[in-house]
């Protein structure tokens, strides 16, 4: 099978990349949140192409929030024929390596409008891996919404103390305003659109959206599934 270049924003090169292809692992990037006339056409082009099963990277809750782009995508893959896997993770534990890594590294704190709420932060090493398993078993996966979360709930402040064992450096969870981590993200370089969705997602933590513990995750592994002080332990010379 020849490389061939990709791009969401160009169909006419979608058929080149499909050809050949026994399965599609789906993930949105960042940057595009029409999905309408990206992602969700894509799906079809998969499925004329007979080249699914499609296993989509969505996130948790989004089934019932229509405002993100996961939505439209979730809703054309279930709505249509078998031959798909949707993954709702819960929060990355490895947005500590993205998206508050430059605030660890260069200010010593977590800045985040969360308040005191709870995340069941979940390891994206164990995502992977039940990626990978409903690509290479798509039966034991098919037509299923699989909610994947990490064994416990942590609220920043603890995150921030277990860095701080791990980095043997102080590091502080400061529970930013609302507008002040609008202006944050804008300094960090994030587009309007890009940080008001985080925003609004930062937000939803104070009142509980992250904190539910899901067994599901450990059960598709046959393992406990890795907690915040496993990441934290394994990842720490990235900070």
């Amino acid at each position: 099978m020849a490389p061939a270049a990709f791009d969401f924003h160009h169909p006419s090169g979608w058929a080149a990349a499909l050809e050949g292809c026994r399965g599609v692992f789906l993930l949105r990037p960042p940057a595009i949140s029409d999905t309408a006339s990206t992602l969700v056409p894509f799906v079809d082009s998969v499925r004329e192409a007979g080249a699914g099963p499609v296993v989509f990277l969505s996130v948790a809750g989004a089934e019932r929030l229509r405002w993100i782009p996961h939505h439209a995508v979730e809703e054309v893959l279930r709505t249509g024929p078998d031959g798909w896997t949707l993954l709702r993770p819960g929060f990355f534990a490895q947005n500590l390596l993205s998206a508050y890594l430059d605030d660890i590294r260069e200010d010593d704190r977590l800045y985040l409008p969360a308040g005191d709420g709870r995340v069941a932060f979940v390891d994206l090493r164990d995502v992977g891996e039940v990626a990978a398993d409903a690509l290479m078993d798509p039966e034991a996966h098919d037509g299923r919404a699989w909610t994947l979360t990490g064994p416990r709930a942590y609220t920043f402040a603890e995150v921030a103390t277990l860095l701080s064992g791990a980095l043997r450096r102080s590091i502080r969870y400061e529970p930013a305003s609302i507008p002040g981590y609008l202006l944050h993200l804008r300094r960090r370089g994030l587009g309007w659109g890009q940080a008001l969705v985080q925003t609004a997602l930062h937000v939803g933590l104070r009142f509980g959206q992250a904190e539910e513990v899901d067994p599901t995750l450990g059960r598709l592994l046959g393992r406990p599934a890795r907690s915040m002080e496993d990441v934290i332990r394994d990842l720490a010379e990235r900070w």
